[in-house]
């Protein structure tokens, strides 16, 4: 299975999550962000970072950038695509997500392990997991507090289209412990902590976040 992971001007863990592809079993196909050609690939990673120096706001250059016109389209027609951490916020830019990563209330840059209670496991990233499930993986960010009205919130509840939730201390005073979301279809998600840097007890104390890969990768291969 071919993953796609974009890297923009000023993307950090494009690397990383190409690694994780890997670890997990699939092929990893870098794509640039000046590119309109998705390569026929499976499914696509949007990378943490600070795509474009974070000028403007946390993802707003990066949503216009060539790759996003295809990509936007075919996340619409179904393609399964991730968004971590910069990546959200591009999704949230993007209007393939509802609401808005803002400024840590704490306004502070946080870099913890976080602990999450997974909320839904029946999306295509997190088909692996359990509901319920509570998982620790990696978190680093300055603009990670996620904002919606509250009607956008309530829907989003109702709907079971909250992914992950933060546990104990809220790190950047996220609505509702939001930690991911995502959108109806089940297809996209985003989520402000990184899976990537979760795969391997090398580098961090559990694998918890190989499950966002291996998911993508065992939902392709059932549908075929």
């Amino acid at each position: 299975m071919r993953v796609g992971v974009v890297t923009f001007p000023g993307s950090l863990d494009d690397r990383d999550a190409a690694r994780a592809v890997q670890v997990a079993g699939g092929e990893a196909v870098a794509l640039w962000h000046g590119d309109v050609d998705l390569r026929a690939v499976d499914a696509v990673v949007l990378p943490g970072g600070f795509s474009y120096g974070d000028y403007l706001r946390a993802g707003a250059i990066a949503r216009f950038a060539p790759i996003m016109g295809p990509l936007i389209e075919a996340a619409n027609a179904g393609l399964p695509v991730l968004g971590i951490c910069n990546g959200f916020q591009v999704l949230c830019e993007s209007h393939l997500l509802p609401g808005a990563l803002v400024r840590n209330d704490r306004r502070k840059f946080v870099c913890r392990d976080q602990a999450l209670r997974v909320e839904n496991a029946d999306t295509t990233w997190t088909s692996t997991y359990s509901a319920g499930q509570e998982i620790v993986i990696p978190l680093k960010n300055g603009e990670g507090g996620y904002v919606a009205d509250e009607d956008t919130l309530d829907r989003l509840e109702g709907e079971g289209r909250v992914v992950v939730r933060y546990l104990g201390d809220n790190p950047n005073g996220s609505y509702r412990d939001i930690a991911g979301i995502t959108n109806a279809a089940g297809n996209v998600v985003g989520l402000m902590p990184h899976p990537e840097h979760a795969i391997d007890t090398l580098t961090c104390p559990t694998t918890d976040g190989l499950g966002f890969f291996t998911s993508i990768l065992r939902g392709l291969v059932a549908a075929r």
